[in-house]
This record gives structure tokens, C-alpha cells and sequence, in this order.
């Protein structure tokens, strides 16, 4: 296991006496780091990771060009691979093992209850030597405009949940990624008065949508070409992207790519010495102004087989505590009829029932005076018509108001004549 970074002040709640051991914790790390990208035990041909990049997320606290004007300072050819929405043990596992045969390091963005549910797996990612952040809580996709509070609850549960797994506060990175890059103002804020650094990306591969494995392959090679350099996003839960990674590793090596890993500046730790250029992606004269955010792809978060729930073939421990279901949201859907079933407006059921009265009032009155004036004229309403007939003009009336009264008058002045 590598020391990563301090949620804060790095000597807080150490005493004196442990200094020296976490000095000699951290030589040893950053030489781990140094022979990795030359040394693979048992791979000889594997990728490796090139360098470590230490970075200050007070410096530098929102990163990554699909959203930022800052990226983290790669040279060309260099990438950053991370991964979201784990731990999942099926999917996560096979990831953290095509890692280590290429002796690859990573940056994992947590999300909290996934963490709860199987704090093993996130355990396993920081003795591996990657890097661990956090995704939130619950991975809602409305940070973009729910209330701060929420939103800093989200923020505050999710990285309790992960330290809570762990077990070691030191081990968790000071980094955050906004589900389904869901951005905004407050929220930023938030983060950066608690020293987190927020990752977009540089590029994505799609790997939440519905592809296969191979296109998932494909946008990551074409992406990272037309770049040259950045953060690749990726999902170590997703079966494609697990079929996908290990031709993208090797086509990473084929092409000339070298990997890089981030990890977060302590006190005996300093950060990479960089220049401000170095933190963009392009030079400042091909820089382009942006006038407004730019626009990020659709996380199909809601889909089941894009983010799928553990089922009992995911587990790889005893005694881990099963899902039900995935824990984040589920957005419904509406029935395609449902304007049918929604009541009337107040103001049209007011008005309707005014008209009703009305024309029950006018039916009574016509048939008062009608049989007023059939007395009158000796006509007797028994011989007219019927009972059957009669109940059935009571009935047409009722029904159709006065539009059945003009006919029978013109009848009764007709026999009068």
C-alpha cells in the first residue's frame, strides 16, 4: 500500500514519533513508483506506469478539458486512466487484475454505498498502489441544481463511507468527480474550500452506453489520438469495459503511450514542480475562448444493464452484504396515456356543472309550460303519446337538453290548427 494524501493537514493527529516511520513510508513509495515503469515482475513486455505526478489540489482545483480550462501537466503521449462507480467485485476484481499484469496504476472515484457494501474491494484498490477519490454518496445526476445542502451531504457521506472502508483517512485522495459530470457553481465551491480537486476528463469511451467492447476500444484510441495526451474516463464496473482494456493497454504500448499516476501533495510529499502552461491543453495561442460550458455526453445512469446491480455471482468474499439494486437513483418513466387519467381542471369542472344546472333548469321550466298550455287547448298529454313513448322523450331530453323542445312545439300548434 502507498500513502496517497490527507483529507486536509497531513500532520494532523500525528505525534512526533511517527514521523520517521511515515518518512520511510513515503521513500519507500516513491521508490516503488520509479521502478514500476521499468520493472514488472513476471511481464517483461507489460506497459508499466512511466512516472508519478504529485499534484497540489489547492493549486489547481478543478481539472480536466471536457469541463476546465486546466488539465493535469502530461507531456505528449502521456494518459491518466480512472475509473468510476465501484467497487462491483465481478467487474472491479478482473479490472485491478489486467492492471497488475501491466503493472499499471490507476485513480478509482468511489462511489459511497458501493464502498459500504463491499468495503473489501475498495481496500484492495489502495494495496494495489492505486489511487482512491470519491464519486459521492448515492451517484445522483441532479448535483447540477439541487439544493447545496444536499448536494454537500452527497459530498460529505460519500467520502465518510469510503474512509469508513479503508479504515485509514491518509489512504483516501482528496479527489472528486460530480456524477455524470453534473456541474455547478455552489457545488465547486464547496469542494474547493475543502481542499478537493473536482476531475472531469479530457475524453471518455462511452463504456456506460450500450456498445460493445470494441467501439468501447475504439473512442479511446481515436479520443486519446486526437488529444494526444489527457484523462481517459472509464467505468470498472462495466463487463465492455472489462473485455476492452487489455487491447487498449496494449495498443497504449504499441502507439508509443506512457501512463501516468496522480497522487495528492503531503507536507514530506511536494507536489511536481510544473509552469502555469504546463496545466493546459493546448498552447495559449491555439486556445480558444469559451463563452459558455461546453457540452459533456448523456450518462445513461438509469439503464439496469449499464450500471448492473450485484447479484450473488458478484461475490468473491463471504459475508458480504448483497444489493438489492444499485443505489443510486431510477428515473421513470411516464405512462404513455396519461393525460387520460388526469382530473378535470377546478375551473372547467365549475363550469361544466353551471351548464348542467342551467340546462336542467330550462328542460323543467319547457316541460311546465308545455303542459300548461295542453291543458289550455284540451289536448290531453295521455293521448299524445304512449307511456313507453313519453318515458322515452323524458329521456331524449334529459339527455340532449333543449334541442329536442323546438320539434315537438311546432307539432302540438300544427294538430291546434
Amino acid at each position: 500500500m502507498h500513502a496517497v494524501s490527507v483529507m486536509g493537514d497531513a500532520s494532523a493527529g500525528a505525534s512526533g514519533r511517527q514521523w520517521p516511520a511515515l518518512f520511510v513510508g513515503l521513500l519507500t513509495c516513491i521508490a516503488a513508483h520509479a521502478a514500476s515503469a521499468a520493472d514488472c515482475p513476471g511481464h517483461p513486455n507489460a506497459l508499466g506506469t512511466s512516472r508519478t505526478l504529485v499534484v497540489d489540489p489547492r493549486e489547481h482545483p478543478r481539472i480536466g478539458t471536457m469541463q476546465y480550462a486546466e488539465s493535469l501537466p502530461l507531456r505528449d503521449h502521456e494518459v491518466v486512466l480512472t475509473f468510476d462507480d465501484g467497487p462491483l467485485p465481478r467487474n472491479s476484481n478482473q479490472i485491478l487484475a489486467i492492471l497488475a499484469s501491466q503493472c499499471v496504476k490507476a485513480t478509482f472515484f468511489t462511489v459511497g454505498r458501493m464502498a459500504l457494501a463491499f468495503p473489501e474491494g475498495v481496500r484492495r484498490l489502495v494495496e494495489a498502489g492505486h489511487s482512491v477519490g470519491t464519486h459521492s454518496q448515492n451517484h445522483p445526476l441532479t448535483m447540477d441544481h439541487m439544493p447545496i445542502e444536499l448536494a454537500r451531504q452527497e459530498i460529505d457521506e460519500g467520502i465518510a463511507a469510503v474512509k469508513s472502508a479503508l479504515a485509514d483517512g491518509p489512504a483516501l485522495a482528496p479527489f472528486f468527480r460530480i456524477p455524470g459530470l453534473r456541474r455547478a457553481e455552489a457545488v465547486e465551491d464547496y469542494l474547493a474550500a475543502q481542499g478537493i480537486q473536482i476531475w472531469s476528463a479530457d475524453f471518455p469511451a462511452d463504456d456506460w452506453r450500450h456498445i460493445s467492447s470494441s467501439r468501447v476500444y475504439e473512442l479511446a484510441m481515436k479520443r486519446l489520438e486526437d488529444k494526444g495526451k489527457g484523462i481517459l474516463l472509464l467505468h470498472d464496473i462495466q463487463a465492455r469495459t472489462v473485455a476492452a482494456l487489455p487491447r487498449i493497454l496494449s495498443e497504449l504500448k504499441v502507439r508509443g503511450y506512457r501512463v501516468v499516476h496522480v497522487v495528492s501533495a503531503t507536507p514530506l510529499y511536494p507536489a511536481t514542480p510544473t509552469g502555469p502552461q504546463e496545466w493546459q491543453m493546448r498552447p495559449a495561442s491555439e486556445k480558444v475562448a469559451l463563452s459558455h460550458w461546453p457540452k459533456i455526453p448523456t450518462f445513461v445512469f438509469a439503464e439496469t444493464d449499464s450500471l448492473p446491480a450485484p447479484a450473488v455471482s458478484d461475490f468473491s468474499w463471504p459475508g458480504v452484504p448483497l444489493l438489492r439494486q444499485a443505489p443510486w437513483p431510477r428515473q421513470s418513466r411516464l405512462a404513455e396515456h396519461v393525460t387520460s387519467a388526469l382530473p378535470l381542471p377546478p375551473r372547467r369542472v365549475e363550469i361544466w356543472q353551471r351548464l348542467r344546472a342551467r340546462r336542467q333548469g330550462l328542460t323543467s321550466s319547457h316541460r311546465a309550460k308545455k303542459a300548461g298550455r295542453a291543458d289550455h287547448e284540451g289536448i290531453s298529454v295521455a293521448k299524445q303519446a304512449s307511456a313507453p313513448e313519453a318515458a322515452g322523450r323524458g329521456r331524449g331530453q334529459a339527455t340532449h337538453g333543449l334541442r329536442g323542445s323546438p320539434k315537438h312545439l311546432v307539432q302540438v300548434r300544427k294538430r291546434s290548427a
